[in-house]
Formats: structure tokens, sequence, C-alpha cells
């Protein structure tokens, strides 16, 4: 997700045929008041994705949102091979990959100083290198894909609303505020201006960049806001002949006269190879840009290199570049989720990941200390493994943002140059001139660190959580990196990492490891000699009231190792075992079998759920 703000004006009135003033029910939204336990405040990327789980885990919860519908511009659009690992157990891989693009079909990163200019510089994305194959390949089942924002956004509206979920737009929070005991907030119906009360026994503040929910409870944050301005353009131009050769999601255009970090603009890929959005920057100090239609096709088509090009307009917003992350994302009964937690740019792609990732982290811990299967401690969990993802997260991209902007510098461009300098610096570039070849070196230096932004294979997947009350530590390190933990993924079954994909067989049908869990259960994976885990899963459950599924993994198992994947990322023995929490992550392992495996097994899953009063029975 990034983090500009389409103004109302384009924002439309119906969306999917839904009236603005009735609920994805069907049922009109009267200002009567509404008792719930969970409260979610916002229906874009992370509200949706929230209401859809917590309605499926049977969690009673209602969600509001201001604006008139989904997103109405594409906005967001990378999805990466973790989030795309959350939508295959949410049911809904296939509904969104029907309305996005392969990413790997785009697997390209193009600068150049036009579509029909020089091309100054390319490199492989998203996997789509030969080099790269091997290393997207085994991380994951699942494959990136640019799944533009607006579409997105629909299939999980469709799906929240397949679970049963209450969601009204045009409805706006007002004020806020928790006892001991719950939420309380008052809700304004934007047409009639009607309002009505919402008690809830916790509350998401799910509510985007400027969040009211943040403010109004006085979250902390950090970093600086407002770094950059940007004008997008959601355009319809065919550009097919000069793209589709070398297909890519993002093209740089850099050319004399500015510095910019987008240079004179980037062309993202919305419908390849006829639908684009246009970023581009501007400073405030020189002006507002023109967004007028007019004046955007002729900017694009300048831009682009194509003078004549035929252009639709379809929307423009401006909004700013953001390096902001909550220093807290809970308070008392009420959390902080999405944009509303950290705030950055789209470099590197990772908003609307991290925004999915917050709500699958936070549903199931919802649920189960609703439910009264666990303590509320549980629930501070939520900052302590969110919060450092949110910081690593934001740091990332402002970090790819800087070398980005490093492109049009090599180049040799700066604001205020003449064209005829700007572009004499580049032929000098790729000339035999004395000094060219160490600028050409430099180029090449600025290029590869691209792949940090596109190809942060551990950033996207290499979520580690530490320091945890949702976590029983085994007291062995993680495993060290053997490779760049920016570009390159190493799985791990320590407590805290996430579960490794591997294939294995059963029924002689190949299954992914991720996808034998049962979704927003629990699990316990065990090897050839898990048997006695059998019995203990048993009784833990039935005691906690956690349903338990014991699943063996291993050489001629129920999962059977066929190709001895699994056997080479397990790190226990086939006496060992792995506690899978609800969101995949690894909640207790035991390297060996331990001398009382109930008793282990209940220690640890009492722990996990932070069931400090329960009475041992193990």
């Amino acid at each position: 997700m990034t983090d500009q703000d389409s103004t109302e004006a384009h924002r439309p009135n119906e969306v999917n045929g839904l009236n603005p003033t009735v609920d994805v029910n069907g049922s009109a939204a009267h200002p009567h008041d509404i008792d719930t336990d969970v409260l979610v405040v916002g229906a874009g990327v992370t509200g949706l994705t929230l209401a859809g789980l917590l309605a499926g885990a049977g969690v009673r919860a209602f969600t509001v949102a201001k604006h008139r519908g989904t997103a109405p511009s594409p906005r967001a659009h990378v999805t990466n091979q973790r989030t795309m690992e959350v939508f295959r157990s949410m049911g809904i891989e296939e509904q969104v990959r029907a309305v996005s693009t392969p990413l790997p079909q785009l697997g390209n990163g193009v600068i150049c100083t036009s579509l029909t200019g020089m091309e100054i510089g390319r490199y492989s994305c998203y996997g789509a290198g030969p080099h790269q194959l091997t290393d997207f390949a085994l991380a994951s089942p699942c494959e990136m894909i640019n799944s533009p924002q607006h579409v997105l956004e629909q299939v999980l509206l469709a799906h929240a609303r397949d679970q049963g979920a209450s969601i009204r737009y045009s409805n706006e929070l007002v004020e806020i505020e928790q006892t001991s005991e719950g939420v309380v907030a008052r809700i304004r119906e934007r047409q009639s201006q009607a309002e009505y009360m919402v008690r809830a026994r916790y509350a998401v503040g799910a509510d985007g960049g400027r969040s009211t929910v943040a403010q109004q409870i006085g979250f902390g944050f950090k970093g600086e806001p407002g770094l950059m301005h940007m004008l997008t353009s959601w355009l319809e131009a065919d550009v097919t002949q000069y793209t589709a050769y070398r297909p890519a999601c993002i093209y740089m255009m850099a050319q004399p006269g500015n510095a910019f970090w987008v240079g004179s603009g980037t062309l993202i890929a919305v419908r390849p190879f006829q639908e684009w959005l246009l970023n581009r920057q501007y400073n405030p100090a020189d002006g507002e840009p023109d967004a007028s239609d007019e004046a955007v096709v002729s900017y694009a088509r300048t831009a682009l290199g194509i003078p004549d090009l035929p252009i639709r307009v379809k929307d423009s917003s401006k909004w700013q570049v953001n390096n902001v992350v909550a220093t807290e994302y809970r308070r008392g009964r009420i959390f902080l989720a999405g944009d509303a937690a950290h705030r950055h740019p789209p470099a590197s792609g990772l908003g609307s990941n991290t925004c999915v990732q917050d709500a699958h982290n936070i549903f199931w811990k919802l649920g189960l200390v609703l439910s009264g299967r666990a303590g509320d401690r549980l629930l501070d969990s939520y900052h302590q493994e969110r919060q450092p993802i949110g910081d690593q997260v934001v740091s990332h991209a402002i970090q790819t943002l800087h070398n980005f902007a490093r492109i049009p510098q090599v180049l040799g461009f700066r604001h205020g140059q003449s064209p005829q300098d700007g572009f004499a610096s580049l032929q000098d570039l790729f000339s035999d001139l004395p000094g060219a070849d160490r600028r050409r070196d430099e180029l090449k230096e600025v290029i590869d660190l691209q792949n940090r932004r596109s190809n942060a294979l551990g950033v996207q997947l290499g979520h580690r959580y530490k320091n945890s009350c949702a976590l029983v530590d085994d007291q062995t390190p993680f495993p060290a990196p053997t490779r760049d933990p920016v570009l390159y993924y190493q799985p791990t079954t320590h407590p805290g990492g996430y579960l490794p994909h591997a294939w294995v067989e059963r029924h002689h049908r190949q299954i992914s490891t991720l996808d034998i869990l049962e979704h927003g259960r629990f699990g316990l994976i065990v090897g050839i000699g898990g048997q006695p885990f059998v019995e203990a899963a048993a009784k833990v459950g039935d005691d906690l009231g956690v349903p338990l599924s014991v699943y063996p993994v291993g050489y001629r198992c129920l999962y059977d190792d066929v190709l001895g994947q699994w056997s080479s990322v397990r790190e226990i023995t086939d006496r060992g075992a792995l506690l899978v929490r609800p969101d995949r992550h690894i909640a207790w392992r035991c390297l060996d079998r331990p001398a009382d495996p109930t008793q282990a097994l209940g220690s640890a899953l009492s722990r996990v759920l932070a069931l400090d009063s329960l009475k041992p029975t193990f």
C-alpha cells in the first residue's frame, strides 16, 4: 500500500453494485447502536483482509470505512510470495491470480530516457532471471504477482462478504475511546449525517496513513513524514510496441533537468501493455503541478517520448512519501495495523504485503482471547512481533528509495540543467572518453543495487519473530545467514521462524508443507518417530480447548518426503516435533522426543496461549 490518499471526488458512488449506505450483507445501514467483539476501522487491504479472517474464524466483528467503496485506483500492486501464501490459506489465491499478472511475466527493471529513447540499463527481477528462478521456486509454492489495489480489494471484499463479514462504507469514525471493559466509538453515516455508537471488546485501527484511531488514542510514532511530494496519474495508453519486447513492471524515465527519486517519472504496469500508473515527483516550492487531464497527457507524452500517443486519463491524485512507523502497535484494547502503523515509500513493494501480514498475525490471537481459550497477554505479542517488522520494512523501503535516486545522479543529471548538457553527459558515459569506463562501473553498481528493491527475497519471506510471549524459545540461536539476508531467504524451524515450504507427497499427489495444516488452526508436525505425540496432542487439545491435529511428515510417512526436501530444512530429528501457529510461524519445537511428550507439549501451548492461571493437568 502506498501512502497516497485519493480525494473523495475520485471515488465512485457505488462499488460492485453496493449502495454506500448498505453493508455487505445487504442490510440497510440505519444508525442503530452496534454491540460487537471487534471494531475494525478502515476497509482497505488491511481492514478487508482482517474482516474476512475474523469472520471466517467465527469472531463477531464490525467494519466501517469513511470512503464510498473499494480503492478507486490501482495504487499498490506488487504482491509477494508470502502474501500469496496467506491468500492461498484463505482459499482466494486463484481469485487473486485471475485479476492479476504473474510478475515473472514482467520480470525486468528498465531504465531509459523515454520509451522511445536510449535504454540506460536493464536487470532481471521478481525471480524472473535465470539466476533467480531456483531461489524463488524453492522458497514458496506461490509466485509473485502484480495485483493492482483496486482489483485486489474487490476480491478481498467478496471473500469477506462470503464469510459473513459486516462492512459499512461511507461510515466515518468520529470519536473513539476505551475503558478497562471495552471500546466505545461514535460513527457518522456520511450521507444522512446520522450518528450511532459501536461498543466492542477490542478495536483495530486500519484506517490508513492519516489514522483517526492513532491520533485520538495517542499512539507514538517515529520518523519523518512528508519527505517528498508526488503526483500519480492512471492512464490508458497502448505502448505495446515499446514495452512488450522488454516486459517490465516498472520503467524509469531518466531525463536531464532533474534529479528526482523517480527521474522524470516511473511507468508502472497495471494491465500490460495498455494501462499504467505514471508517478512523478514535484517540489511544492516550485508550485503545485497542473493535474488537469490536458496537462497530464502533455507531461506523459513528453516523459514517454511519444508526442502523438493517444492517452486517456482515468484518475490523478497527489500524495506524500513518508518515513514513519508506530512505536507501539497496542494501547490497551486498541491496535494499529497496515498503513496506520507503518508509512513508507512504495519502493520495494512491501506496503500492502505488510498490511496483509499484520492482519494475518492478529486475527487468530483475537479469536482465541475472545473465546476464552487464551489470556489477554497473548495480544501483547502482536506489538512484540509486528512492530520490529514494520520498523524493518520502513527502513528497507527508505534505503531502496535512496538507491533508486542515485540513478539520475550517476547519469550526470541535475535540477535546472539544460537538455543539451544532460544528454551530452549521457553520451560521454557511453563513450571511449577518459574516465567513462569508471562512470560505467558506477552505473553498473547502482543498477545492481536495484536488486535490493525488486529481488529482496530475504526481506519478503525472512520475517523472524523474537522476544515474543507467543513463542517458546529453545535456547538455540537462529541460524546465521549463509548469504545476503536481504536478497536470499534462509528457511528455519527455529521458534519465531516461518514454517519452511517443501514439496511432499500424499496419495500420489504433490503437496506443500504449507498446505497440510488447516487454515486458522494450530498444528503439530512430527516425523517417523512421532506416534507418542498423537496421544499427547489429543489430550492437550482437549484440555485446552484448542484443536491440535498431528501431521506425520518424513520418509514413507503419511506426508511422504519423496524428494528429501523436508529433511533438508526441518532442523529436527525423526523423533522431534514442531508446534505451528495459525499464522504458520513456529511456536515451539523439540529437536528430539522429550521424556513426557504430553507434559512438554501442554506446557508449551499453555505458555503460547498465555494461560498463566491454568492448573497443570499434564
